[in-house]
């Protein structure tokens, strides 16, 4: 396996450490394949469905079908995760790929493309790089089915560019994930969960927390846990925390350019700095961050933070939080952090998002059990496992007449005679 080659490429990218390559890129792709190769000969067998009475006669069945030539685009934060992915579930259901990942993740494609020529003949699986042009003029081309991970807005386009050849489309996208962390909760574990998976990758991760809303009898003492978290897993001063190995670093600097003007929006409308605020513009590093009280007109609540900056904000009551939920589109994941089972189930069944993790941050996405995906603002479609293979997947219904039947000229014209209306309303009712 390329496992050095793709350590290297990632650290050169985004700075990212190798254990945390093996957790969210190699270890994700290794389980999605054999998750596959287990599975698949169940998931591509024609399913034998029921009929009605009225069809007594006839026997159905679902076959799964490849939906033809399918384009891969995929995203620079994860790019060899969100770029293999998506392939094993295309080659899964029969299909032909060509993959565009990010021209923002140069080192990752050098060793993707690599391991797609040592993988597949290129009639099979080819990989095109290149910047926005080369993906707009894929886009132009009438594939089968499109598969995109990014942003809303780029996901729009995707769709629309889709439509001119009634393309379907799995839109992977994103949004400002929410945190409910109510007074039973276990401060302690909901300080560690969502400081480490909202660092992870510098922030720059789909279901990362972009929010916490935490009960305002609680809120000093998870601000303070986190902070104390953050101290633990990545170094006691500002300095040991920039020169630690396990932050990786804003993919370009026009991103870092966007989350720092965030940033330094909300705090000069008043927002409280209460650990980090660092940046480094040479680097393009920003030290992990907590916003308290941050003013509604700030900026930094309209988008996707996609950084290393969480904002925490008080609630008094659950409607309340799922009130401030609602208010906006919905996002990727949730999470809930609670030992009342009645009130996590209220914040899950008044709330929509794609996917849910109660007391932990992000499982949800290793589990192929699961569908993953999101809901309009944050996706369509759904992916993982077997979820996966039916989206690259045509499922076409067959229906088999029996042999030994007569001909019957029943339900043929002419509709005439009090007989045969008499049969045809008692037939309707058995539909």
């Amino acid at each position: 396996m390329n496992r050095k080659e793709i350590e290297a490429a990632l650290w050169a990218d985004l700075r990212k450490s190798p254990t945390e390559v093996s957790i969210t890129e190699l270890g994700v792709v290794l389980h999605e394949i054999r998750h596959a190769i287990h599975h698949l000969q169940s998931w591509m067998t024609p399913k034998r469905v029921g009929s009605s009475l009225t069809l007594f006669r006839t026997h159905s069945e679902i076959v799964y079908e490849p939906k033809g030539v399918c384009l891969v685009l995929s995203p620079w934060n994860f790019p060899v995760n969100l770029t293999l992915d998506p392939l094993v579930s295309a080659i899964a259901a029969g299909n032909c790929v060509i993959l565009k990942p990010s021209e923002l993740s140069p080192n990752s494609n050098v060793v993707l493309r690599q391991i797609v020529s040592e993988c597949f003949p290129p009639g099979e699986v080819s990989l095109f790089e290149g910047d926005a042009t080369v993906a707009q003029e894929l886009l132009s081309m009438p594939f089968n089915h499109i598969f995109f991970t990014g942003s809303p807005h780029v996901g729009k386009i995707v769709m629309r560019a889709a439509a001119e050849h009634l393309a379907s489309v799995t839109l992977e996208l994103g949004g400002k994930s929410p945190v409910v962390v109510d007074e039973t909760a276990n401060i302690d574990a909901a300080a560690a969960k969502i400081s480490w998976i909202k660092l992870m990758n510098a922030g720059q991760t789909c279901i990362a927390p972009d929010y916490v809303l935490v009960h305002e009898s609680c809120h000093d003492a998870l601000v303070e846990k986190m902070k104390s978290k953050i101290i633990q897993f990545y170094g006691k001063t500002p300095a040991e925390i920039q020169q630690g190995p396990d932050l990786c670093r804003i993919i370009s600097n026009g991103h870092f350019g966007r989350i720092k003007n965030l940033l330094d929006d909300a705090t000069q409308r008043g927002a409280t700095l209460a650990f980090g605020g660092e940046t480094l513009e040479n680097e393009k590093y920003i030290a992990p961050t907590i916003l308290t009280n941050i003013p509604e007109e700030s900026k930094i609540w309209e988008e996707e933070i996609f950084g290393p900056i969480v904002l925490v904000r008080k609630y008094k009551t659950p409607e309340q939080a799922i009130a401030i939920i609602n208010a906006q589109p919905r996002a990727l994941a949730m999470y809930i952090f609670s030992n009342d089972d009645r009130r996590t189930s209220k914040i899950i069944a008044e709330t929509r998002c794609g996917g849910v993790t109660v007391n932990d941050c992000g499982p949800h996405f290793y589990n192929s059990e699961l569908p993953f995906g999101g809901s309009n603002n944050s996706g369509i479609g759904k992916c993982h496992g077997e979820f996966g293979f039916l989206e690259f997947s045509n499922q076409r219904g067959v229906l088999y007449q029996a042999k030994w039947m007569p001909n019957t000229d029943f339900f043929l014209p002419p509709y005439g005679g009090k007989l045969r209306q008499w049969l045809l309303e008692g037939v309707v009712k058995w539909f």
